[in-house]
C-alpha cells in the first residue's frame, strides 16, 4: 500500500492524498460505508457503487460468525463473495467485544465471548484474529484491541492500553509471519487507544509510530466521551502519528465531526450513522438535518435535495419519502440510505477540493452552521 499527500490546507492540519491498494486508489479524506455482514444495509452493491464509494468496511466478528470462515475461503475472500471490486477494510472485532460486555471475558490470552446468534462460545486471540482477517481478505486489516468506555477511570484505561499494546505486538508478529491467501497484499493498521487521557494517547501513538505500519488508526472515541474531548484526543494523537501515513478515525461520526477531524489531520472515516439514521428517517443535507417522519413533510413536494449527490435526490419528493416511511415501505429505507451515503461521500469530495484550493478552513467554517440546522 502506498500513500501520497497531494495538498495541505495552509491554516490547519487538513490534507488530501491518495492511498493506492491492489484493488484500486482511494482519495482522501474519504468516508467508508459500513458493510457489517458483507453488505451495506438495505443497499445492493450496484447501489453502493452509484454512491461513488471508493472503499467499504466488513466486520470481522460478524463475518466470522456468519457466513463463517469456510464459506469465505471457498468463495475466495470477501471481495469475490460480495462482488465488490474496490478496496475493503475490516475491523478486528475489538469494538464488538466492547459492546458485548455482558457476553465476554477478557484475559491476557484474548477474549472469550458468547455468540449473539446462538450463544456458542468462541475465543478471539490476536493470532486468531489475524488468521481470520487473512481469510476475509480485506486490503486493510485492523489489529485486535480492547476498546474501553469513554468514561473509564484512568486505571481502567491504563490497564486496557497495556493489554492492547501487548496484543498489538502479537498481531504484528502473527501478521508478519503469515501470507495473504488470494494473491494480493494486505496492510495491517495498529490502533491508538488510551481513552480521554492525553498521556496514554501520546504513549500509544509513540509506540505505534515506531512500527512503521502502512497506516494508523485512532480508536476508542465516540464511545461516550464529550465531543470536545474527542477532538482534543485527535489533536494529541495526530501530533505524534507519522504525517506520511494515512490516519483513520474509527466509528466517527456526524458530518460536523468529520469536518472537525479533517481539520485536525484525519484522512479516513467510517460510521453506521448514514445508513442507520437513514433507516430511522433522518436525512443529512447541506442545508441541515431532516426527520422525514415529521408531519411537516407530508405535503412538501420539493425534491429530497436540489443539487444532491445522488440521482434519487431530484427524482423523488420529500412528501413521497414521508409517505414511504409512514407506510412502512422498505423502499423508503433504501432511498434514505442511498441519499445519506451519497451525501457523506460528496461532502468528502468537496473537502478534498477545498483543501486543494487552499480554502478548507473557510469552507468548513461556512458549512458547519448549515449542517447543524434542524429543518
Amino acid at each position: 500500500m502506498k500513500y501520497e499527500i497531494l495538498a495541505k490546507d495552509p491554516l490547519s492540519s487538513a490534507r488530501t492524498g491518495l492511498i493506492t491498494t491492489e484493488h484500486g486508489t482511494i482519495e482522501t479524506p474519504i468516508f467508508m460505508p459500513v458493510g457489517t455482514a458483507g453488505a451495506v444495509k438495505a443497499l445492493t452493491m450496484e447501489q453502493v457503487e452509484a454512491t461513488q464509494a471508493q472503499i467499504i468496511l466488513g466486520n470481522t466478528y460478524h463475518l466470522y460468525l456468519r457466513p463463517g470462515l469456510d464459506i469465505l475461503r471457498q468463495a475466495g475472500g470477501l471481495h469475490q463473495f460480495g462482488t465488490w471490486k474496490k478496496p475493503i477494510l475490516t475491523d478486528s472485532g475489538g469494538f464488538q467485544v466492547y459492546s458485548l460486555a455482558h457476553r465476554r471475558k477478557i484475559t491476557e490470552e484474548g477474549v472469550t465471548f458468547a455468540s449473539h446468534i446462538d450463544g456458542s462460545r468462541h475465543l478471539f486471540t490476536p493470532e486468531r484474529v489475524m488468521e481470520i482477517e487473512r481469510i476475509i481478505g480485506a486490503d486493510i486489516v485492523m489489529a485486535f484491541d480492547e476498546c474501553c468506555p469513554g468514561d473509564a477511570s484512568y486505571q481502567y484505561a491504563l490497564n486496557s492500553l497495556n493489554i492492547t499494546e501487548r496484543w498489538l505486538n502479537r498481531c504484528w508478529e502473527a501478521f508478519s509471519h503469515s501470507e495473504p491467501l488470494y494473491g494480493y497484499q494486505q496492510s495491517l493498521f495498529p490502533i491508538v487507544q488510551g481513552c480521554v487521557y492525553p498521556d496514554l494517547r501520546r504513549r500509544a501513538a509513540e509506540n505505534i509510530a515506531c512500527l512503521g505500519a502502512d497506516g494508523n488508526a485512532i480508536g476508542g472515541l465516540a464511545v461516550g466521551e464529550p465531543t470536545e474531548k474527542m477532538y482534543e484526543m485527535i489533536e494529541v494523537t495526530n501530533e505524534i502519528l507519522p504525517e506520511d501515513k494515512p490516519r483513520y478515525l474509527m466509528g466517527v461520526g456526524t458530518p460536523v465531526n468529520l469536518l472537525e477531524a479533517i481539520e485536525r489531520g484525519v484522512d479516513m472515516f467510517d460510521c453506521i450513522m448514514p445508513t442507520r439514521n437513514g433507516r430511522n428517517g433522518q436525512l443529512f443535507t447541506r442545508n441541515g438535518i431532516i426527520n422525514i417522519k415529521n408531519a411537516k413533510w407530508k405535503d412538501c413536494f420539493e425534491p429530497i435535495e436540489l443539487g444532491g449527490a445522488s440521482s434519487i435526490d431530484e427524482r423523488y419528493t420529500l412528501a413521497y419519502l414521508h409517505h414511504l416511511f409512514k407506510a412502512e415501505e422498505i423502499t423508503g429505507l433504501t432511498l434514505a440510505s442511498i441519499h445519506n451515503v451519497s451525501f457523506y461521500i460528496k461532502l468528502m469530495a468537496e473537502a478534498r477540493e477545498a483543501i486543494k484550493k487552499g480554502q478548507f478552513t473557510q469552507w468548513k467554517t461556512s458549512m458547519i452552521p448549515q449542517l447543524q440546522k434542524r429543518l
